[in-house]
């Protein structure tokens, strides 16, 4: 990838994309594409690299370039990986969470909110936290699957032109819009890190839960279901007769 880059250094971003040995021209009219075309080959010849012509396609009005279709109206989502995440089954563990996370990640820019929805996934990504697939988890996994049909196109934006940020925050993230000509460009959004975070009573509880001993190993055995004096509620939180135990240490 380094080398390709080197390569085509003084084109890149004017009418060259480059991602290790795939070559994306982009133009506007026929004889752009001729133009461009001759000095992408060119440099190869004078570098004696070679691309295969039988993988070759030319006058494109719409490709499929890293998992996204790229034409004049905008970069989409490629429909072929939303049917992959639509027919992805609920994750049993840490290990397909990640899978799952890694597929629906790349197409975060099309999803307003996206590291918010994901917070019930991630959450269970944190060391120390036991793998409790909850309700809450449920509906991030189902409303990921929705959002992602629903993705819109984005436009690809004019240097020049004037952009605006749409920008929002709340005690758990942060989130904005770019947009120009009152159409987006990109969604961004980040979760806030957990020391800038207030626990809720109910997720202090589950920390604490997990450094009691006693409490973890009742856990562990619901978990298995070696046990039917306690049982876990809805928050993935430990009860005994329908009552939340709380650790000894818990303020």
């Amino acid at each position: 990838m380094d080398l390709m880059n080197q390569v085509f250094q003084p084109y890149l971003d004017q009418f060259i994309v480059v991602s290790i040995d795939h070559i994306l021209v982009y133009f506007k009219t026929e004889d752009e594409h001729d133009e461009y075309l001759r000095v992408v080959l060119q440099i190869l010849r004078e570098k004696k690299l070679y691309a295969k012509f039988n993988k070759c396609e030319f006058l494109l009005r719409e490709v499929t370039f890293l998992r996204h279709i790229v034409s004049a109206k905008g970069i989409q989502v490629d429909p072929r990986k939303i049917e992959a995440v639509l027919d992805w089954k609920q994750p049993k563990n840490i290990s397909e969470i990640y899978s799952f996370l890694d597929l629906v990640g790349y197409y975060r820019l099309f999803v307003e909110g996206f590291s918010l929805i994901v917070a019930p996934l991630t959450k269970l990504l944190r060391k120390g936290v036991l793998f409790v697939w909850t309700d809450v988890q449920q509906e991030s996994f189902e409303k990921l699957k929705t959002v992602l049909t629903e993705a819109p196109v984005l436009i690809q934006p004019k240097l020049g032109n004037d952009f605006v940020v749409y920008s929002d925050t709340s005690h758990v993230g942060l989130g904005c819009i770019l947009m120009q000509d009152d159409k987006v460009v990109a969604y961004a959004s980040r979760q806030l890190k957990t020391h800038g975070v207030k626990l809720t009573w109910i997720e202090q509880i589950q920390y604490r839960m997990l450094e009691d001993e006693s409490l973890g190993l009742w856990f562990r055995q619901v978990e298995s279901g070696s046990t039917t004096s306690f049982g876990l509620n809805n928050d993935g939180v430990l009860c005994f007769c329908g009552r939340i135990c709380v650790p000894n240490d818990t303020d």
